[in-house]
């Protein structure tokens, strides 16, 4: 496929991924306070993933819309607004808190919130990407982009854990409202120096979201792709709503915050390497051999009791999302123009998140339901729905393997 060459803004990209980053923390302040704040209020993994749950749908069910948004008005702008607006529904916790705590129904509502605004940013900011980068900078681009993303789990675990310790969940919400100024700005400076794209005249919303859905549904393979990212996202919805029950049955939220940021810096690790060296070949045969051994580790995981043998295979789990992420993204992005973008991730965003509904509505409730018939705690409840879910996982790649208009991507790689 014939691309438009152009120019290299990657200082710009730096910048505005530098914002995401700082706005992952804080998010990932917020999530792992509201979470220990769930469980040790409801003692229920099914509490915990509502919260989850109602804190995601918006996101998912406005991702289509949000898509062709991006695509007709100034991408940075519906960024900046996304960005600053979600904070809306942090303050409305934070206010619930300061006045005598929060109830179930709250917390709820103020996730819901500010999710409803969060939904205009993920299009916006994967379109914006290729915006400013040249196809042999995505690669390099989406293991930074990865490395952001698993700050929620890296850094924010850790030292939410050690906050926890000395102050409340008051102080995680404060910090992470403070992040959005910080993100806000970083777009506000990126957005000066780029060009806002302006649709054709006369194109009617649906009409775009047509074209969006014709985008990536022109190629079997790599819609096939998209599916195969929303059996990911269930299986990693699953360990996401699960680890965390699993861990508070026998340990404080201190180690839940060490042993987190211990499983998540194997991201850490594999992000470093995907943004110094990229991946150059062979797309399809590294998505498979990652998600098989993501899938073993998962079940090395919910096997064991043991603080320090989760951490290991948490690690190793977490070690293959970037590569899986980065393959997936890559094939998926090299096949839609370039004008396209917003409202095709928008329809990619829509569907391939559909599992982290699945896994978020009934992981908790299957956890709390595998522990009464198995009669033990929520946390062996949990393992052994973990365990299941990385079983499935090894068996989605192997079955990979088979399927002809996937295999076909790799012929294509030379092309792209």
């Amino acid at each position: 496929m014939e691309r438009k060459l152009k120019k290299s803004n990657f200082g710009k990209f730096l910048l505005l991924w530098s914002g995401e980053l700082i706005s992952s923390i804080g998010g990932g302040l917020t999530s792992f306070g509201l979470g220990v704040y769930v469980f040790q209020k409801t003692g229920s993994a099914a509490g915990m993933a509502v919260v989850t749950l109602l804190g995601f749908l918006p996101t998912l069910l406005l991702s289509v819309p949000a898509g062709v948004l991006a695509d007709r008005y100034d991408r940075r702008l519906l960024m900046m607004l996304g960005d600053g607006c979600s904070a809306l529904g942090i303050l409305y916790i934070l206010f619930c808190m300061i006045n005598g705590g929060a109830s179930l129904q709250q917390i709820c509502i103020g996730v819901f919130v500010s999710s409803v605004f969060s939904s205009l940013l993920e299009p916006s900011y994967r379109a914006t990407v290729t915006d400013l980068l040249t196809k042999e900078e995505y690669s390099k681009a989406n293991g930074l982009v990865s490395l952001a993303g698993s700050a929620r789990y890296l850094v924010s675990p850790l030292l939410a854990g050690f906050l926890l310790s000395v102050s409340d969940i008051k102080l995680l919400l404060v910090i992470d409202i403070s992040t959005f100024v910080l993100t806000v700005s970083s777009t506000a400076v990126v957005k000066r120096g780029i060009e806002t794209k302006q649709s054709e005249k006369g194109e009617s919303f649906f009409q775009s979201m047509k074209e969006g859905w014709d985008a990536v549904h022109a190629s079997p393979g790599i819609f096939l792709l998209i599916l195969v990212s929303a059996v990911l996202t269930l299986f990693l919805g699953v360990f996401q709503i699960l680890a965390e029950p699993l861990i508070l049955a026998f340990a404080d939220s201190k180690t839940l915050g060490i042993g987190e940021t211990v499983c998540a810096s194997g991201m850490l690790v594999s992000s470093l390497i995907l943004g110094m060296r990229g991946i150059k070949k062979n797309y399809v045969k590294v998505l498979e051999i990652s998600l098989a051994l993501a899938g073993t580790f998962m079940v090395g995981f919910g096997i064991w009791e043991n603080i320090f043998v989760i951490c290991m295979f948490g690690f190793l789990f977490f070690m293959m999302l970037p590569f899986a992420n980065n393959c997936l993204d890559y094939l998926v992005r090299t096949n839609i123009p370039d004008e396209l973008q917003g409202r095709a991730w928008g329809f990619i965003g829509f569907l391939s998140q559909i599992g982290y509904v699945a896994a978020y509505g009934g992981g908790g409730l299957l956890a709390d339901f595998t522990a009464k018939l198995l009669e033990t705690n929520v946390g062996r409840g949990a393992g052994a729905v973990i365990i299941c879910s990385g079983i499935c996982l090894v068996v989605t790649a192997v079955a990979m393997s088979g399927i002809k208009s996937i295999q076909a991507l790799t012929k294509m790689e030379g092309s792209l």
